[in-house]
């Protein structure tokens, strides 16, 4: 069954277009898409943000898990370096802090019908992956792959089972939120 979604792209983009709308609705409804909401992330006033991603980073990390054990999907990680992680990271950060929108609720608060996103977030991601595209070829041998890491993986990097590090990373994770939750933030 899965074998022909892999092999259909309009049946893909079509999936990749309706788990869109629905991230961006989930967005929506925990809150995150709103300006002050993350602002308040910020500067460390509203926890929103956090006790929403660290709860999507639990379920999703559980659901590939059971997914991939069950052969139904294959993981496919990128390679990686510290110099892309942080020039990456300092792109995204800017942008975050400049806008007060990462991309995912910049493109919820959109669908809300806020101009702040629409106009701010819209030109910013395309200047700043125009920024990017001009300066890759500089950025591609040196920048880039400073500390590379290649394909790793915490599975891979603690040689251990994948469930042998999801579930202590969920105990982990649900374990902050306790505490996030009983000191009222």
């Amino acid at each position: 069954m899965f074998e022909k979604l892999y092999d259909n792209g309009k049946i893909q983009l079509i999936m990749g277009l309706g788990f869109g709308i629905v991230f961006g609705f989930l967005l929506q409804k925990g809150g995150v898409t709103d300006y002050e909401v993350l602002m308040g992330q910020l500067l460390l006033n509203d926890f929103t943000v956090v006790k929403v991603m660290m709860s999507a980073v639990i379920v999703g990390m559980a659901g590939v898990e059971i997914l991939r054990s069950m052969g139904y999907v294959k993981l496919h990680p990128k390679p990686g370096s510290a110099g892309s992680s942080l020039l990456g990271g300092l792109i995204f950060g800017s942008g975050f802090g400049l806008l007060g929108y990462c991309p995912g609720t910049m493109t919820g608060a959109i669908g809300e019908g806020r101009l702040d996103a629409l106009a701010g977030g819209v030109s910013g991601v395309l200047a700043g992956a125009w920024l990017f595209a001009l300066l890759y070829p500089r950025l591609q041998h040196s920048v880039l792959e400073i500390g590379e890491f290649g394909e790793m993986t915490f599975p891979v990097l603690f040689k251990k089972e994948p469930w042998m590090i999801v579930v202590p990373a969920a105990i982990l994770l649900i374990g902050a939120l306790a505490v996030i939750e009983m000191n009222g933030l």
